[in-house]
């Protein structure tokens, strides 16, 4: 298998110009594998050689212009095309494609709950291939049409509106067939085709004179439903935002959002058919969070039309135009256009988190990097991370807060016009910005998309008779236009915002002011720029003391994260950590902050940053924290409050009495009831703890049957404290490859437990050579998975940094496992550092 190289990729840039695609699939030949005939018209614009990919279970034909190929010359996922004349050709070729149980390419998926079946694709980067052949690169942009025979009872959709067009009788071989043919698209980029096909449940609807719809899997038809009402006005809403921002209208002929199962990222932005995965149709309760969570990756989508579909990266160095543009897009106008007001509140506990942790990794790269950093495809595939998404977004959101909203928008709008079905650059990007301001666009993107690493800002207060200075700190490179808020405490105790004021860092300006010095000052209130920031020894305390005492959430998520990043660093004990948010999250009003506090508190201090021995007291005030949280909502006024409460609470117990209460009363403490979910994540952890057996599960997944079902029951299994299901567990992962992408993840969340290292102790050393065999047998999708989900990240010792050292050097490591396996080790072994006394 050869990746794409960026040189290969321009010499056939300036060979080719692609026209259109007219892929027929046959959905209906059997479980495993699909019929794919391509026709492919082209011109070449001097005579020369180049390639076509494919990744075929069979090549049975190929012609050129009618001349017939011999597909034995079929090597690397390549077909060679030599002696190609100037001017017109035609190619057609004529194969058996390999259905994926992966994500990748054609996904097949039968759900449990009723026995049907559903297809659709993943063509993102090289996954085209696996479902028809193509010149596979982003600048050779062309028409695609789609022509599906499938069973008489589906429905097919595609980036085009789809019509069904004939009908074959069934015969006693084959059941009854449909056929259907999508409308072309426009010029659109090989990894943004789409096809998605099964017995769907839709809700359609019609807005500003396009068909929209929404559709999922017939077993998840009454959560749909449910929320149908809430996500098409979202989306509807985001649509005509947009167009208010955006002087290019709509660019193609329908508006479709497929929740499709097993799906391994957020969603995929296909123009007019947008995939995201069935989760976000929520069959349990879930926080309000996480509806706007679901309704900002809808608008990110969204947002993709224009910034990724319409104008598309000319190679993959670029993969954050993409990224950053939708993520930054997303959030604001998910803010402006939708009930969800405070989603900058979310995107600082949750996502500028993620990339901090990324820049400061040594995996870390320019949020930009250069053509050399991205020499081909697989290395491409390393940089979908934090940096992206989550830093090129606060970087374009501190380019708004310097350049102005106006001049941003209108430098967008330029762009779209000069780059509409076409390609573009960074240069391209900025030098379209550049011709709406008088600000030096061009060091702008230099200093913030070119380098790596995070500025940290810290302030200095001198305190004098009568008044007090400041001046700020930077340890970094990038200048930084941020807003200071001071904070005085009120007669009865609260906090209250006396100033905000506006700082260009670096400056030599020493900012004075008379009176007393604030009780707290904090650099980057509001959030506009990506920087850590410290406190002063004074603001400090009045944050350990007072945090829930500041007004706004905003504010306050800047303070937390500040205290994160401490611990992180290893400048602030992580009981300190603890012992804030036991004083604080009892009083919190911000449900993001809320479940971010809690998140970080769980699944970074206890299991991680916390040594074994004071393990037991970190579960215990975390469980302390969850009472009175619990307490707090037993009026049933914060359903979202008491749900994040109630989670955290079972993740955290040392002991199964409770839970099994819970589990047997069907609720807790009268609310909430048990709903699936919270079903398998009580018998989750008394599979932890050893308070349940295989029977348990098994009759529990009678209970449920579903796709969720079967991942929980198998998450359960892999947690059984038993030699025995660990053993079990462990050759279901990485021996008999059967296991799909979900239910892969599931068994590896199950595996590793901190209470029960001694058990899964022999595994440790082993995990590095199963995984990356693992990786180059089953390929990037599942040995992605095996670096995040099965990396054994509770053994925080020397021995196993070591040992995980060492097997980066291993022959054949699959690129993307190796980046997975380096982020995993940094933070061991950054683990290791806090827990250092």
């Amino acid at each position: 298998m050869s990746a794409l190289t960026r040189n290969e990729a321009q010499l056939r840039a300036r060979l080719l110009d692609v026209h259109d695609y007219a892929v027929a699939l046959d959905l209906t030949t059997g479980d495993d594998t699909f019929d794919s005939t391509t026709v492919i018209r082209f011109t070449a614009r001097t005579t020369g050689d180049t390639f076509v990919e494919l990744k075929p279970d069979e090549l049975r034909s190929a012609t050129l212009d009618g001349t017939p190929l011999d597909p034995a010359a079929l090597s690397d996922d390549r077909l060679p095309l030599t002696g190609l004349t100037e001017g017109p050709h035609e190619l057609r070729l004529d194969t058996r494609m390999r259905y994926s149980r992966t994500g990748e390419g054609l996904h097949r998926f039968t759900d449990p709950a009723d026995g049907e079946t559903y297809v659709y694709s993943q063509m993102f980067m090289d996954d085209v291939q696996r479902v028809f052949p193509a010149f596979d690169q982003p600048d050779l942009k062309a028409v695609f049409a789609f022509t599906v025979t499938a069973p008489a009872h589906w429905t097919v959709l595609a980036n085009g509106i789809t019509t069904r067009t004939g009908e074959t009788p069934a015969t006693e071989d084959r059941p009854a067939a449909a056929t259907w043919t999508s409308a072309p698209t426009p010029l659109i980029s090989t990894y943004l085709a789409a096809v998605a096909a099964g017995p769907w449940h839709s809700v359609t609807t019609q807005h500003a004179g396009l068909p929209f719809g929404l559709h999922c899997r017939r077993s998840l038809a009454p959560h749909l439903d449910a929320d149908a009402d809430e996500i098409l006005s979202v989306t509807t809403a985001c649509f005509d935002r947009y167009h208010e921002k955006f002087a290019e209208p709509y660019p193609f002929d329908s508006y479709d959002q497929a929740f499709v199962p097993e799906f391994n990222a957020g969603a995929m932005e296909n123009p007019g058919l947008v995939t995201f995965r069935d989760e976000f149709v929520f069959r349990s309760a879930v926080t309000d969070t996480e509806r706007q969570t679901r309704a900002m990756v809808i608008a990110h989508e969204m947002a993709h039309m224009w910034f990724g579909d319409l104008v598309t990266l000319a190679w993959f160095d670029d993969i954050w135009l993409n990224e950053s543009f939708a993520e930054y897009m997303g959030y604001q106008t998910l803010t402006e256009a939708t009930r969800f007001t405070d989603t900058w509140t979310e995107f600082g506990v949750t996502r500028k988190s993620w990339g901090y942790d990324a820049d400061q990794r040594p995996s870390t790269h320019p949020v930009a990097p250069g053509p050399d950093d991205v020499p081909d495809t697989a290395s491409a595939l390393l940089n979908f991370d934090g940096i992206s998404y989550a830093k090129g977004a606060s970087a374009l959101r501190q380019l708004v807060a310097w350049l102005g909203e106006k001049d941003f928008l209108a430098g967008i709008n330029t762009h779209f016009a000069r780059h509409k079905f076409a390609n573009a650059s960074l240069a391209d990007f900025v030098d379209s910005l550049a011709a709406h301001t008088d600000r030096d666009v061009h060091a702008w993107a230099e200093i913030w998309l070119r380098t790596t690493g995070i500025d940290t800002l810290t302030p200095r207060i001198q305190e004098s008779p009568g008044g007090w200075t400041l001046t700020v700190d930077r340890t970094g490179s990038r200048p930084h236009r941020i807003t200071a808020g001071t904070y005085a405490r009120t007669p009865d105790n609260r906090l209250e915002r006396a100033e905000l004021l506006d700082l260009d860092v670096p400056s030599d300006e020493i900012l004075s002011a008379a009176g007393p010095r604030p009780a707290l000052l904090l650099l980057n209130d509001g959030d506009l720029t990506y920087a850590k920031v410290r406190l002063d020894e004074t603001s400090l305390d009045t944050a350990l003391r007072d945090l829930s005492r500041i007004p706004d959430p905003l504010t306050r998520t800047v303070v937390w994260t500040c205290l994160r990043d401490m611990v992180r660093d290893g400048e602030l004990d992580p009981a300190t950590y603890l012992a804030t948010a036991e004083a604080h999250l009892p009083d919190e009003s911000d449900l993001a902050v809320v479940q971010g506090v809690l998140a970080f508190a769980r699944t970074q201090i206890a299991d991680h940053y916390t040594a074994p021995e004071h393990r037991g007291a970190a579960l215990t005030t975390i469980g302390s924290i969850t009472r009175a949280l619990l307490r707090r909502t037993e009026d049933g006024r914060d359903p979202g409050l008491r749900l994040a409460a109630v989670r955290t609470a079972i993740d955290s117990a040392t002991q199964p009495d409770t839970l099994a209460a819970w589990l047997a009363d069907g609720t807790v403490g009268g609310s909430p009831e048990l709903d699936p979910e919270l079903r398998w994540r009580i018998l989750g952890r008394l599979s932890v703890l050893g308070a349940v057996d295989e029977a348990a599960i098994d009759a529990a997944l009678a209970a449920d049957p579903s796709a969720t079902g079967g991942e929980g029951a198998a998450r359960c299994r892999a947690a059984l404290p038993t030699p025995e299901a660990k053993a079990a567990a462990w050759n279901r992962l990485f021996h008999d490859d059967t296991l799909s992408n979900y239910l892969f993840s599931a068994t590896a969340q199950g595996f590793w437990k901190p209470e029960q290292a001694d058990l899964v102790a022999e595994y440790v050393p082993r995990y590095y050579p199963d995984a990356i065999a693992l990786a180059a047998r089953r390929g990037p999708a599942i040995g992605q998975a095996a670096g995040r989900w099965a990396f054994p990240s509770h053994a925080v010792d020397e021995a196993h940094l070591q040992t995980g050292l060492a097997a980066l050097d291993a022959p054949g490591i699959l690129p993307l496992l190796r980046r997975q396996l380096v982020d995993q080790l940094d933070d061991l072994s950054r683990a290791l550092h806090v827990r250092r006394p």
